[in-house]
């Protein structure tokens, strides 16, 4: 029985690498769950992984795990959504370095002019200088979501200064437009993509915002992502078509929305799509056999976990990275290979 836990326990001395997540590289006024890195910060970053550690890309990540020939202190760097600041910013500080990474793309975005709900949702609670006092809103489920701002419908210094600071993994929401926001947030995720944007919509409707008001937080455009992907540093993998929560569809969705994606995203780049990220790390047992089947070769969560030659490659970890400092990152990244 011993000897069997101790079979179990993870090998410390065995080599593993560190798959990095970003979001944005950008400076927005509020980023309530740590998306944004500004670009000078991603510098700093990309100077200490270049001193302190071996960066990869995922395909050679992955094929070393697959040969077993995996090198300590290896990492690779992703970026999830597809956002306009990762062409934009990220890029020319990649190539500067010469480091490779890879960017999980949500497939509808392309051509679309369209942003994403939760950014959305977040510019105009957060940010709009006036607001009704009363919400009310039908949720899809058939659910009635009420709520009294009290007091915050202008959008105060104070206000403001709050929502910039907060942070929703760590911190209950501060004011009342932050917990309306979140409350949203939290009903809306789960729900079908057609269900979120008509919400989105109708809360727009209510707060005075034009139903195509500009957006602040663009995707990449196709040329762009075209672009970023002819650069041999650069791959591109699927991000789903619409970034459900897969694990709240039924399977049928649930591969429509692996399989479209990849097809739409090899049919724009002219290439093969062979990586998968899970939209907000969600996902099932029975998303597992699906991501197979659409042809993807290795599918990464949000677990904050290494990868190690024994890493199931439809269930790779990576450790999110927030606006640190170099000197901070460095020494985060020595916690993650001691810890994981």
């Amino acid at each position: 029985m011993l000897k069997r836990l101790v079979r179990q326990l993870p090998d410390w001395r065995s080599p593993k690498a560190l798959v990095l997540m970003y979001h944005r590289i950008a400076a927005p006024p509020v980023d309530v769950w740590d998306l944004a890195v500004t670009p000078a910060r991603f510098a700093e970053h990309l100077q200490v992984l270049r001193s302190s550690a071996k960066v990869l890309s995922t395909a050679e990540l992955l094929a070393r795990v697959q040969t077993r020939t995996l090198e300590g202190h290896s990492v690779a760097i992703t970026f999830d959504d597809g956002y306009e600041d990762n062409f934009t910013a990220a890029r020319p500080l990649l190539e500067r370095v010469h480091l490779p990474a890879t960017f999980f793309v949500v497939a509808n975005t392309l051509g679309q002019g369209q942003g994403f709900w939760w950014d959305e949702l977040e510019h105009i609670l957060l940010l709009s200088p006036q607001l009704p006092s009363f919400f009310s809103l039908m949720l899809g489920d058939g659910r009635t979501l009420a709520f009294d701002l009290r007091g915050e419908q202008v959008l105060s210094e104070k206000l403001l200064a709050q929502h910039g600071r907060w942070k929703a993994l760590l911190d209950p929401p501060p004011t009342r437009r932050a917990a309306l926001y979140y409350q949203l947030w939290q009903s809306l995720k789960p729900l079908p993509y057609p269900q979120q944007q008509a919400a989105i919509i109708n809360i727009k409707t209510w707060a005075g915002v034009p139903e195509y008001a500009g957006l602040t937080c663009p995707p990449m455009s196709r040329a762009q992502l075209t672009d970023l992907s002819s650069n041999p540093l650069f791959t591109v993998g699927a991000h789903t078509v619409t970034h459900p929560a897969l694990a709240c569809h039924s399977l049928a969705r649930q591969h429509e929305e692996l399989q479209t994606s990849k097809t739409m995203l090899e049919q724009a780049l002219h290439k093969p799509v062979h990586l998968l990220a899970y939209p907000y790390g969600n996902y099932n047992d029975d998303t597992l056999p699906l991501v197979g089947s659409a042809g993807f070769s290795a599918a990464f969560t949000t677990q904050a976990q290494a990868v190690t030659q024994a890493a199931d490659p439809y269930r790779l970890g990576r450790c999110q990275v927030n606006n640190w400092t170099g000197a901070a990152l460095r020494r985060q990244l020595r916690r993650w290979f001691a810890y994981y």
